[in-house]
């Protein structure tokens, strides 16, 4: 007898296993299944998502994300609503796993699901998967009741790089949740672009500093020149971070006018922008502050000392005056 028969039959003496009274021998079955289980198995697996024991559930559902058949979508949505925690998580990372485009239209009909705790997950899914079909659905989603939810939306419209959800990024530039508008800007700068530049920099004036730090970010990676004022504003930020970000933008962006603050940040408390402000003054080739920066070589934090030295070094060897953007 070949081999492959063998397993074949051995896969079918374990899938007989399942219809055991015994829980203990349900469970077996199910952990020896995963080293001989093939799509066959699918269709009985399926069943046991439902099995009265809620390791077995657990476990078949495990089983399934292994075999990554699109066939147990519907199944592993339906263990979302698991009433044991443990078989909820399993077919949540199921779900993630599943590549088959055969899963799609499942998880598309889930997204109407009143439960957060599915919806939720079905988002993810659906990143994975990349069908174009999950488009219109991921832009309803962006105004979904629930946080978590919106939040998903975001970073999944995010990943998929689609333009047509532009619009309804920027409309969660205004949501509640500040959580929700800071990665709409992270989202948008992947579609950057003169149109989007005024949202950007308004965003500096957000009322949490997690966002503005963010637009920050955004605004230094986007490379738009004319947010250098709004910037440099931001520069007297209450928050240290945003503080840094802007700093580090304004470097990138070659600001000539962030010389001087930049200089006088050189003396900052915060140890991270003055290694910030050292970096910022080296891509400037802000000859000016070679003293200032010279002073930072007996700087009790050793990382200051090192941004001070490689700032000064990059400075003494640039022989042209530094770019500069106003």
């Amino acid at each position: 007898m070949s081999t492959e028969q063998t397993e074949s039959d051995e896969e079918q003496t374990l899938l007989s296993r399942l219809d055991d009274p015994d829980a203990g021998e349900r469970q077996l079955a199910i952990m020896a299944l995963e080293d001989v289980a093939t799509p066959a198995s699918v269709g009985r697996l399926i069943a046991a998502v439902k099995d009265a024991d809620s390791t077995v559930r657990r476990l078949a559902v495990g089983l399934l994300e292994d075999l990554g058949d699109g066939r147990a979508a519907p199944a592993l949505i339906a263990a979302l609503e698991d009433a044991h925690p443990p078989v909820r998580e399993a077919a949540a990372a199921a779900l993630r796993e599943l590549r088959d485009p055969a899963a799609a239209d499942a998880l598309l009909g889930a997204l109407s699901n009143p439960r957060v705790e599915v919806r939720r997950p079905i988002i993810l899914a659906l990143r994975e998967l990349r069908d174009e079909r999950a488009t219109a659905a991921l832009i309803a989603a962006l105004t979904d009741p629930e946080v978590d939810v919106r939040r998903e939306a975001v970073v999944t419209l995010a990943y998929l790089r689609t333009p047509d959800a532009i619009p309804g990024l920027q409309g969660r530039l205004k949501d509640q949740d500040a959580g929700v508008r800071r990665l709409a800007l992270g989202a948008l700068a992947f579609f950057h672009g003169p149109a989007l530049a005024g949202e950007f920099i308004a965003a500096l004036g957000d009322s949490d500093w997690q966002v503005r730090a963010e637009a920050a970010i955004v605004l230094g990676r986007t490379a738009l020149g004319q947010a250098i004022p709004a910037l440099l504003g931001a520069l007297r930020d209450d928050f240290w971070q945003v503080q840094k970000e802007a700093i580090i933008a304004l470097g990138r962006l070659h600001a000539a006018a962030a010389v001087s603050p930049l200089i006088g940040l050189l003396t900052a408390t915060v140890p991270d922008l003055r290694r910030a402000a050292a970096a910022a003054l080296g891509e400037l080739g802000a000859r000016e502050a070679l003293e200032p920066l010279a002073r930072l070589a007996s700087d009790p934090d050793a990382e200051v000392k090192k941004a001070a030295t490689r700032a000064r070094t990059a400075i003494e060897s640039t022989s042209t005056a530094p770019r500069t953007a106003q």
